[in-house]
């Protein structure tokens, strides 16, 4: 018979680290009473305090960021050239 892999939010994760690192509890006890494999649990440490546990929405944060920088770009450029047209032709109706 074949075990279903289960998955667990990036949330649930960082809040079993904390019974670790803010609670005190071994990896040993907080996976037990998570009902979790210890070494998983490990694992999440490990990637939590490398900063990279939550990264899914970090990335995303990150890209959407990037994102509305470069039209913040676009649109400043695209303003200066409507600004030196505008000044361009009012010169000539003058």
């Amino acid at each position: 018979m074949e075990k279903k892999r289960r998955r667990f939010s990036d949330e649930f994760k960082i809040e079993a680290v904390k019974l670790v690192t803010e609670q005190g509890l071994s990896i040993a006890d907080a996976a037990r009473d998570l009902g979790v494999n210890g070494a998983v649990l490990g694992r999440w440490k490990r990637t939590y305090e490398q900063g990279l546990l939550g990264d899914t929405v970090k990335r995303r944060e990150a890209d959407e960021l990037r994102r509305l920088q470069k039209e913040n770009r676009l649109l400043r450029q695209e303003r200066d050239i409507l600004k030196k047209a505008a000044a361009y032709f009012a010169k000539g109706s003058l």
